[in-house]
């Protein structure tokens, strides 16, 4: 039957608007949509994981490498051995698998950081093992197949996407920290160094440094403690006071100075006075007069130094020398003229024993210093310390009045002045940093200055009366060793070094 042309047109009408099939093209939009967006999410994933691998390869390199960059002439060889072998990580995505050894990084030493984290590395850059104390880790890029975000664009009809490249680096750096120490700088010969078992024993003449002119080896100078915050004992002091304090106080002076960088303060210091030191030696005057009943101020166990006050004073104005007791004496090659600053540790044992110990005659008598040999550490076997702490030993058995140690003579090497005398032996020892002074010149107030090592400086004899103004001392110390130098793990025991490495970006 044919139908009226009328009932075509209007079946024609109804299938134009029939939108039931349109639900269709509407999900399989949407289904593309998000398995493109699956897809992406996926293979995102894939590079974070990636570069976290990646990531976490260059901090441990870089913490392997810092851990080694200690000053030395080899550190950058050490560095450099301790970042290939002893770092391997496993790479979820991209390369073979495994991150280990130098064809996954590159390293570059550098001797600072640039004050902006944005900002070139380059101009820092070092292959002077003594200046490097920073290493820069930059990993081998790891590229990426997108897998699923390339089959999606396939289905699509776009073009097939590229791989994906990720990248890391890190910059870490070793330094140590030393705290709680009397703020006490010095000159060092280059090459020089208290490891080196030939300079235990060795006597140096140390001469406060002026400002304005170059510093040799010998001068002496503090650290700034402006920069670093004060011990609890110091706290709230300032002026001549404070000076005092960060000498003389035993501890809780500062708080911690880096090897990495410190700032220098001339040794001649307008308020400092010879007695800051000389509170070891049980002698209060000047401003440190206030001092004498301070529980803070404490006296060695041994103060034998060749002098007496006059009539008894505690002052200690004019000191005299002693009629038949001698201090601990110099370098023999001070007084032959063959040393200048830096002795060879050769001096009078016979002397000293003789005068302080014996009878006198100029000559050591066989067991004039039987009563002392048992008592000298090894480690110090020939040094004036050794003979300073087998006194003390000597005269916890004597049986002397008072603990003395010497007696029938002028003085008995115990402090008569103050009741507060330290327990600790090391009361008459420094820790000073040790600075290259050619390598780093000094005048005074020099910034960001590297040190070398921190030295166990042990003080021989008070300090003289100064010149000048502001007035310059000489302060006479025997090295009898050097703490914390030797790298990671080379800080010692207790809470006065600790080494640091971390990273700094």
């Amino acid at each position: 039957m044919i139908r009226p042309a009328r009932h075509m047109l209007a079946g024609s009408v109804r299938f134009l608007r029939d939108e039931a099939g349109s639900v269709l093209v509407l999900w399989m939009s949407a289904f593309v949509a998000v398995l493109g967006l699956a897809a992406l999410v996926f293979d995102m994933g894939r590079v974070h994981v990636a570069h976290a691998d990646l990531q976490r390869f260059a901090d441990q390199v870089a913490l392997a490498a810092a851990g080694e960059l200690d000053g030395q002439s080899d550190s950058i060889t050490r560095a450099t051995n301790a970042a290939a072998q002893m770092i391997s990580t496993p790479q979820a995505f991209g390369g073979d698998g495994t991150l280990s050894g130098a064809a996954d990084y590159s390293l570059t030493f550098l001797d600072g950081l640039p004050a902006s984290d944005t900002a070139s590395v380059t101009p820092f850059v070092t292959t002077d093992p003594r200046q490097a104390w920073l290493v820069q880790v930059v990993a081998t890029p790891a590229t990426l197949d997108p897998i699923y975000l390339r089959a999606t664009r396939a289905l699509t009809g776009a073009s097939s996407a590229g791989q994906a490249t990720v990248a890391a680096e890190a910059i870490a750096g070793f330094t140590m920290e030393a705290c709680d120490i009397t703020p006490l700088m010095f000159c060092a010969p280059s090459g020089w160094s208290a490891t080196q078992s030939a300079t235990i024993g060795d006597q140096i003449l140390m001469r406060s440094g002026g400002q304005g002119s170059a510093w040799g080896p010998g001068d002496f100078g503090f650290l700034d403690t402006s920069s670093a915050a004060l011990g609890s004992t110091c706290n709230g002091l300032n002026g001549a006071k404070l000076i005092g304090c960060l000498i003389g106080a035993e501890e809780n002076v500062t708080q911690c100075y880096t090897q990495s960088g410190v700032t220098t303060e001339p040794g001649q210091k307008v308020g400092l006075e010879n007695s800051a030191f000389n509170v070891r030696f049980d002698q209060f005057h000047g401003v440190m007069s206030q001092f004498r009943t301070d529980a803070a101020y404490t006296v060695a166990p041994n103060i034998i130094s060749g002098k007496v006050p006059q009539n008894n004073a505690c002052g200690w104005n004019n000191p005299q020398p002693s009629t038949d007791t001698i201090g601990l004496p110099h370098d023999d090659c001070f007084g032959s003229g063959g040393c200048t600053r830096f002795g060879d540790g050769s001096w009078d044992y016979d002397a000293y024993i003789d005068t302080n110990h014996g009878d006198g005659n100029g000559v050591l008598d066989i067991g004039e210093d039987a009563h002392l040999t048992p008592h000298i550490p090894t480690a110090y076997a020939g040094t004036r310390y050794g003979v300073y702490l087998a006194e003390i030993e000597y005269a916890k058995t004597a049986g002397l009045p008072g603990g003395a140690i010497l007696s029938g003579r002028d003085e008995t090497g115990i402090a008569q002045c103050s009741s507060n005398v330290s327990t600790d032996p090391k009361r008459r020892v420094l820790i000073a940093a040790a600075i290259d002074c050619v390598a780093n010149p000094i005048n005074g107030a020099t910034t960001n200055v590297p040190v070398a090592e921190f030295v166990e400086i042990f003080m021989t004899e008070p300090v003289g009366a100064g010149s000048g103004s502001p007035a310059t001392f000489d302060l006479w110390v025997e090295v009898i060793g050097s703490v914390g130098v030797s790298g990671y793990g080379g800080a010692g025991a207790g809470g006065v070094f600790r080494d640091v490495v971390q990273l700094y970006r």
